[in-house]
């Protein structure tokens, strides 16, 4: 690895404009409007991961003069059967994009292809990892939000309220990204079942089932309508979702219409919880918008000194204030369904997140193999985060595609 992993928390202009913009040519900011382009994996409107992004893109159309955001959505081999990346830059580019940024990790080789045969365009991959590898040219750069603590307070919620003991994760593909977040959850979920509530390890059934994509695809990936039936009818009374669609509140919905009594954790999207009061305990959620102004923003002063691209950039949660769409890249906002006993005890954990006295990536904790993964009083590092080998001792479920 070419590069150290930093952990970015926060925004800032001072952090931003540090690492915005490889220096050739002259500014962008001559152009105007500035026209950005967004692909989209999933639909603009999915309540989840994509229509968040879409959002954070008008976000910075609201906040900044002369920007225009133009977006394809449903970019995947579903909906697009033939159709590449490169394909859809070039589109892009003679529509006047002057940076092009693509939302899912499905993206990176397209995308780094694109990147090449458009030198003169910037281009921002979210999530992926060219620049830590090396593999990056220099008008690529990577974006993520460090949704690591979203996760952490969805499993605690998810320990606090269940009944039975039974947690099911609805989980997207399998990879280091989707591992690390499942690992989070199942850590809150640990953290609150036994350092909280005082209650036996064994006691605690974390089960993560995955269904092969971002979101269903039928005849290709597990329907997660199925899944998150057969996690409620097996045991399991909280569901948290890893899936960039809304499947597994609806299926809470719909149970808590029959009499029973399930909850869910959503995903992604802000306003997730909207439509299923009754059984969502909250959500955890990307707010891309404070971002995505900062490296425009960057990009319109590309005339100034010592500016560059091909950054790595992880950003964190405004721990003032979670859920401040100015500021934070990752917020939870709490369900209607979310008792006051749990909210305080969540407020509580939240604090300690922030202020560094609870951290979850500490030793001794092994992989599912039984391996170690952290030593007794290890502090995981970037690094060890970023790329989660496998899941942990005391989870259910595959660490790695069937073959």
């Amino acid at each position: 690895m070419k590069k150290n992993l930093r952990l970015w928390i926060g925004l800032s202009i001072g952090l931003l404009c540090t690492c915005c913009l490889f220096s050739s040519g002259a500014a962008f900011a001559a152009e105007k409007p500035f026209t950005f382009g967004l692909l989209l994996v999933g639909p603009y409107n999915d309540r989840g991961y994509s229509q968040a992004h879409y959002e954070g893109g008008k976000y910075a159309e609201k906040k900044i003069p002369d920007v225009k955001m133009i977006y394809i959505d449903k970019v995947n081999p579903a909906d697009r059967p033939g159709v590449t990346i490169p394909q859809l830059v070039d589109d892009m580019v003679e529509k006047g994009a002057r940076l092009i940024i693509a939302n899912s990790d499905d993206m990176k080789d397209g995308i780094r292809e694109a990147a090449l045969l458009h030198p003169d365009i910037l281009f921002l991959h979210i999530s992926g990892d060219d620049v830590l590898t090396g593999k990056a040219p220099k008008n690529l750069s990577n974006l993520f939000g460090k949704m690591e603590y979203g996760k952490m307070m969805a499993g605690f919620v998810a320990a606090m309220t269940t009944k039975t003991g039974k947690i099911g994760y609805l989980g997207p593909l399998v990879n280091e990204e989707t591992r690390r977040l499942s690992v989070s959850c199942y850590l809150g979920a640990k953290y609150a079942w036994e350092t909280v509530l005082k209650k036996k390890p064994e006691d605690l059934k974390f089960q993560v089932t995955w269904i092969g994509f971002w979101f269903n695809i039928p005849g290709v990936t597990a329907d997660p309508t199925q899944v998150a039936q057969n996690f409620f009818n097996t045991g399991s009374d909280v569901v948290v979702s890893g899936i960039d669609t809304t499947e597994a509140i609806v299926v809470a919905r719909q149970k808590r219409q029959e009499g029973k009594e399930v909850w869910a954790v959503p995903y992604d999207y802000v306003g997730a919880c909207e439509g299923a009061s009754e059984a969502c305990l909250g959500v955890p959620y990307f707010n891309w918008g404070p971002g995505y102004s900062q490296l425009i923003r960057a990009a319109l002063t590309k005339n100034l000194p010592n500016f560059k691209w091909a950054e790595w950039v992880w950003l964190g949660p405004d721990w003032k204030n979670l859920n401040n769409l100015d500021t934070s890249t990752i917020g939870f906002i709490t369900g209607p369904a979310l008792s006051p006993s749990v909210k305080q005890a969540l407020d509580g954990f939240t604090a300690d997140l922030g202020s560094g006295k609870v951290n979850l990536f500490k030793g001794p904790l092994n992989y599912q193999d039984g391996s170690a993964y952290l030593k007794s009083g290890e502090i995981a590092t970037d690094q060890q985060i970023w790329y989660m080998k496998q899941l942990l001792e005391g989870m259910s479920g595959q660490s790695s595609a069937k073959k």
